[in-house]
């Protein structure tokens, strides 16, 4: 979901060229054989709930070491996702890797779905943390 609210949000603001937005998951939990699941059905129906344009076509697919000098930032929802993310990247010495949740001035996690199967809930997180995300990129 984050991917897609970022890119909305980034959208809506005619910033689209300026801004590369992607997601990786940080385990193999969502990969088989070499592909990856496509978005989670309660994902997709709390985003089709928010009229939220995502790509249907989307896949799981895994965070690699050499994205680590791809990307400006490394946007993690949770504690297992930084250490994940460090773990495969060998570290972090340009402190790219951050929590969402940060830019809100927190260090909590976005609540995880998976296990509360809020989606409204995690939905709303994300949207917050990207949205303070954006602020502080964008200073506006």
């Amino acid at each position: 979901m984050a991917e897609f609210i970022f890119k909305d949000i980034v959208s809506k603001s005619g910033l689209s060229d300026s801004f590369f937005i992607s997601s990786s998951a940080t385990s193999d939990e969502e990969i088989w054989a070499g592909v990856g699941n496509p978005i989670y059905p309660p994902a997709r129906a709390e985003m089709e709930r928010r009229a939220l344009p995502y790509d249907k076509n989307k896949r799981a697919v895994r965070l690699l070491k050499a994205d680590y000098s791809k990307y400006d930032m490394i946007i993690c929802m949770d504690n297992n996702n930084v250490r994940n993310a460090r773990a495969i990247f060998g570290g972090d010495p340009d402190s790219k890797i951050t929590k969402l949740m940060s830019y809100l001035g927190t260090d909590a996690d976005v609540s995880d779905p998976w296990y509360s199967h809020k989606f409204d809930v995690a939905y709303d997180d994300i949207y917050k943390g990207c949205s303070a995300l954006f602020k502080i990129l964008t200073n506006k």
